[in-house]
């Protein structure tokens, strides 16, 4: 595994297996670090905004989430590039945290979510260790009560034993989370924090997800944007012609540059 930047992000060239085996080591030896599932989105957010692009250089994986993504990486020299999906990643991890011993714990959405969540994992996995789950109140980040809040969460997911924490508190949200809980909580944690986005959704059936087929043609996007105008327009509409300028401009000096 090594990290390419694409624009100004660094994305790792990783694989299921790879990332699972990375978690999968932090947890056995106590250790902590957080996840990112990055997509065009993540990267475009992080092109704009420096203190995001920070939590996301620190994040110990950053993987190719989003089609487009691994095509940049494969015109970049990475030519068997697969797509690492966050909730694709998250069964996976399901998967290998019942294989490991690991248990784990929910973070994000609402109680209802998580109560179907759980019970479709359990379903699906059934000797999978579910240490605790939790809805958080929804808090701005810069909300004075923010900092309260993320202490309470801490001391609950800490006392709850689990190594790995899958957290769907949207982004940016949820990696600003990830990176305060481990680098200025009180609380020291032992933890994997893995940020899923909408997987819990998808896992619980409150959401459809694209087609496969939509979803290997890079046209995840639109069928979320018609599902749900109104709140992605902006980001489908401005940060995906913005992403392919930038991303044609890095790729030409690259070319440029080796000749």
């Amino acid at each position: 595994m090594h990290r390419i930047p694409i624009i100004n992000v660094g994305i790792d060239t990783t694989s299921y297996a790879d990332s699972c085996d990375r978690i999968v080591r932090l947890s056995h030896q106590n250790q902590s670090g957080y996840v990112i599932a990055a997509n065009v989105h993540v990267v475009m957010m992080a092109y704009w905004d420096r203190q995001y692009r920070q939590v996301l250089e620190k994040g110990e994986i950053v993987t190719p989430d989003g089609m487009p993504l691994v095509w940049a990486l494969r015109l970049l020299g990475t030519k068997k590039q697969q797509r690492v999906y966050g909730p694709d990643l998250m069964l996976a991890l399901c998967d290998r945290a019942v294989l490991e011993d690991l248990s784990i714990y929910l973070f994000g959405a609402t109680d209802d979510t998580l109560g179907k969540l759980e019970r479709n994992l359990k379903l699906r996995f059934p000797n999978l260790a579910i240490a605790g789950k939790h809805a958080p109140p929804y808090l701005e980040l810069n909300s004075p009560d923010f900092a309260l809040q993320l202490e309470t969460d801490i001391r609950l997911i800490k006392n709850s034993g689990a190594k790995i924490v899958f957290v769907a508190l949207g982004c940016p949200k949820q990696e600003f989370w990830m990176h305060v809980a481990q680098y200025k909580s009180q609380y020291k944690l032992a933890v994997v924090m893995i940020g899923v986005g909408a997987a819990f959704d998808f896992h619980s059936g409150q959401v459809a997800q694209a087609p496969r087929w939509m979803m290997a043609m890079g046209l995840e996007w639109l069928y979320r944007f018609c599902q749900e105008p109104k709140r992605l327009w902006q980001r489908y509409l401005i940060n995906n012609p913005m992403f392919v300028i930038l991303f044609a401009i890095q790729y030409l000096r690259r070319t440029l540059f080796k000749m």
